[in-house]
């Protein structure tokens, strides 16, 4: 028989650490080892409990949720971290996933979200709850987008609707050798090497739309 998967249950709140303790043991592949208030007590039991994944809440006093995660990740290897919590902001995403959380979840998912997460994360496999991979989807394109200057998004829209250099050169008042520029910045910043995979590239990224006429 397969082992349990070990949890260890990160919350400053004691209420919502006896739901969660309570919905988690409900099934039978799940082993609660213990509880902590916040991120310094999380490391403390981390290295005593051995768990195999730590259900971690963000915002916590003293040491917070993003911050035991670096300590977690530098110094556990064999433990994954699923980010357990009510916040979905970008600054909030982004900082838990950088100091190298394994999931993201949030504490108004249901519950079978909830268990497919921590089977997921036990897994060493990543996971995000739907909208918090929607929101860095969009955070991606929104690089990207910062990514291409405005004069080389206008460029190649241009190209996308199927003007030449010389066009395009004649209608931004340009030389056809500064668009050919525009056009390998363009090809670098995308990872393409011609016209027709940069504009491919550029649709499937959200960065220009194709215009449809009625």
């Amino acid at each position: 028989m397969n082992q349990p998967i070990r949890i260890l249950i990160v919350d400053d709140h004691p209420v919502v650490r006896a739901g969660l303790r309570g919905m988690l043991s409900s099934q039978a592949d799940f082993e609660i080892v213990g509880e902590a208030s916040d991120g310094a007590e999380c490391l403390g039991l981390a290295g005593r409990l051995n768990p195999n994944v730590i259900l971690m809440d963000l915002r916590m006093p003293g040491m917070d949720g993003v911050t035991a995660i670096q300590h977690l990740r530098r110094s556990f290897k064999g433990i994954f971290i699923l980010v357990l919590t009510t916040y979905d902001s970008d600054a909030d995403i982004l900082r838990a996933t950088e100091a190298g959380a394994t999931g993201y979840i949030l504490k108004d998912a249901p519950r079978e979200e909830l268990f497919r997460a921590v089977r997921t994360t036990a897994a060493g496999q990543a996971y995000l709850a739907p909208q918090v991979a929607t929101r860095l989807l969009g955070q991606m394109r929104a690089a990207e987008r910062e990514n291409l200057s405005e004069r080389e998004l206008e460029v190649l829209n241009l190209v996308a609707k199927g003007k030449s250099n010389k066009e395009i050169a004649g209608q931004l008042h340009v030389s056809v050798a500064t668009i050919k520029s525009h056009l390998l910045h363009i090809y670098a910043k995308l990872g393409v090497d011609d016209r027709t995979q940069a504009v491919t590239a550029a649709i499937q990224r959200g960065l220009i739309r194709l215009e449809t006429s009625d």
